[in-house]
C-alpha cells in the first residue's frame, strides 16, 4: 500500500513539472553537466535544460566569475557541436578565453545590440531556433512578463537560456527555472607549485523551481567541475603518496 502511494505521488510530481514546462529528457539524451552534488538540488537531480536560468551579478568581478562558470557549463551543453548565441550591449567577454573552459569560441555567435529591449527581443527570437544549444543575454532588468515570454519560447524549442543580470535595481519574481549567484573564490595553488590555482567559485542557487536551494564551492580542473572539498582531499592524498 505504501509503495503504491509513493508511485502515485511520484507520477503527480512529474505531471506538475510537465505542466510547468519542465520536462525530464529521456535517459539516452541526458546532458551531463558535471556539476556533481549540485545537480541534486534540481527536480529529479537533473540540470534543467529547455529552461531559462537567471544569474545575478552585483559587481564587475562577479560578472567575470559568472562568465567563466557559464563557459564551463556551456562546454557541456554544446559538446554535440550545436552553436550558441551570446547577446550583449557592451561585450566585455574575451572570446579566446573560452577555450580555457573547454568551449570553442567559434561555436558562439556574438550579437552586439544597442539597448536592453533589443537584447531581450533577440534572445526570444534566438530561443525559438531549435538548432541552437543555448542562448545567453546580458541585461540588467528582467520582469515577470519578459521572463515568461522567454520561458514560453523554450518550451517549444527545448533550447536552454541564460540571462546574466548585471547590477539589477530590482529583484522581482520571474518565471525562470532557477536564480543563481556566482562569486569568485581565492584559488588554491597545488602544493609545491608557484602561481595561481584553478578557477574557483562560490555557487549559490537562490531559487530553484521545485528544487532545493543551497550553496556549493566548485573548481574547474581538467575541463570539469570539481567540488573544492573533494579536490582538497585528492591533493592531500597525492601529497601523502609523494611523501
Amino acid at each position: 500500500m505504501l509503495e503504491g502511494r509513493k508511485d502515485i505521488i511520484k507520477r503527480l510530481q512529474q505531471d506538475i513539472l510537465q505542466w510547468q514546462g519542465i520536462h525530464r529528457p529521456a535517459d539516452d539524451s541526458l546532458i551531463q553537466t558535471g556539476l556533481g552534488d549540485l545537480e541534486q538540488a534540481f527536480p529529479g537531480a537533473v540540470f534543467p535544460t529547455g529552461a531559462i536560468h537567471e544569474f545575478l551579478n552585483m559587481k564587475p568581478e562577479h560578472a567575470a566569475a559568472c562568465g567563466g562558470f557559464l563557459a564551463g557549463l556551456l562546454s557541456k551543453l554544446m559538446q554535440e557541436g550545436s552553436p550558441g548565441l551570446w547577446i550583449s550591449r557592451s561585450r566585455q567577454l574575451f572570446p579566446p578565453a573560452l577555450a580555457r573552459f573547454g568551449l570553442r569560441p567559434e561555436q558562439i555567435v556574438f550579437l552586439d545590440v544597442r539597448t536592453e529591449k533589443e537584447a531581450l527581443w533577440a534572445m526570444e527570437e534566438a530561443l525559438k531556433c531549435e538548432g541552437a544549444a543555448a542562448v545567453v543575454a546580458e541585461v540588467s532588468e528582467l520582469d515577470f512578463a519578459q521572463s515568461r515570454r522567454l520561458q514560453l519560447a523554450v518550451e517549444r524549442s527545448r533550447v536552454t537560456g541564460f540571462v546574466l543580470r548585471h547590477d539589477p535595481t530590482a529583484l522581482s519574481a520571474t518565471a525562470c527555472a532557477a536564480r543563481w549567484r556566482i562569486t569568485p573564490l581565492l584559488s588554491q595553488p597545488e602544493p609545491g607549485m608557484p602561481g595561481f590555482g584553478y578557477p574557483s567559485w562560490r555557487v549559490e542557487l537562490l531559487k530553484v523551481r521545485n528544487g532545493n536551494p543551497g550553496i556549493w564551492e566548485l573548481e574547474w580542473r581538467r575541463r570539469q567541475f570539481v567540488s573544492r572539498s573533494r579536490a582538497a582531499g585528492t591533493l592531500d592524498d597525492t601529497v601523502r603518496k609523494v611523501g
